[in-house]
């Protein structure tokens, strides 16, 4: 039997705090996405009181990574999986009635996310950024697409009337790292035959300090017990690293973040 999944422990936040977190609905391309890439700020967000939610784009909502993802969600304190279904791009049997998520129809595609969003009416969506995030896994660069077509889409009325009335987010950001960040990481996963993508530091527009959420961020990737047991899966690599290891690299997210609402600054840029 497996041990049980720890409830998430109260984390203190400031009234300040509490009262400027917006709702957050991450869109993620795999189960243990979500915990790797922005599990505190997610933790951080549902401490606060804040609505939070994860929608991922990959496996079966009755396979074995499904039930991981939702012990991860429960610590996270991010409620319940939303899971698109399609397979795996590199797993066909994660999914074995329904396409891999590259080759399914993209407008398809689109209006399923965009019906979440529509639903759950988040402040800010976070996703993988543009080139798929550290490995560049073609999921993660397709979910980076269909996350961002339909962001824009979801406040347009006229488009995909049937999945619920118009929402636009305030804005889009996307989970990435800083070139002066990824020399450890590069490192690791050198040794498992896998290369490491960065952007340059002056695209970053947030670095979140996630370390009083650490340990349930940490606690959220082990929830993913398949993919530890992978020799050369991430959560297999950083559970191998010493407690401190794992700090330097997991404390701190970084995000690119990209406005969906019109200003009128925008005009005066266009007509200056």
């Amino acid at each position: 039997m497996p041990a049980p999944v720890p409830e998430p422990e109260p984390v203190p936040v400031s009234a300040a705090v509490r009262a400027s977190l917006p709702s957050l609905l991450a869109v993620f391309a795999h189960p243990d996405d979500e915990s790797l890439a922005a599990g505190g700020v997610l933790a951080r967000h549902a401490a606060a009181g804040a609505r939070t939610a994860v929608v991922t784009s990959t496996w079966s909502p009755d396979s074995h990574r499904a039930a991981e993802l939702a012990d991860a969600l429960r610590i996270l304190g991010a409620g319940e999986p939303r899971m698109l279904g399609y397979a795996d791009a590199r797993i066909p049997l994660s999914a074995p009635r329904r396409p891999r998520f590259c080759d399914a129809p993209l407008d398809g595609a689109v209006a399923e996310l965009l019906a979440h969003i529509r639903q759950f009416r988040p402040d800010i969506v976070v996703t993988h950024d543009a080139h798929g995030g550290l490995t560049g896994h073609p999921d993660h660069v397709h979910t980076h697409r269909v996350t961002a077509l339909a962001v824009h889409a979801a406040g347009i009325e006229h488009l995909y009337p049937h999945c619920g009335p118009p929402w636009r987010p305030r804005a889009l950001y996307l989970a990435t790292h800083p070139e002066s960040s990824v020399g450890v990481l590069a490192g690791l996963l050198g040794e498992v035959g896998k290369s490491v993508l960065s952007v340059p530091d002056g695209q970053i527009t947030a670095t979140v300090d996630v370390s009083p959420w650490l340990e349930q961020k940490w606690a959220a990737i082990l929830a993913h017990r398949s993919e530890v047991e992978r020799i050369r899966a991430l959560p297999a690599i950083l559970s191998r690293l010493s407690a401190d290891g794992r700090r330097r690299i997991l404390a701190t997210e970084w995000y690119t973040r990209l406005d969906i609402r019109p200003t009128a600054g925008d005009l005066r840029e266009l007509t200056a």
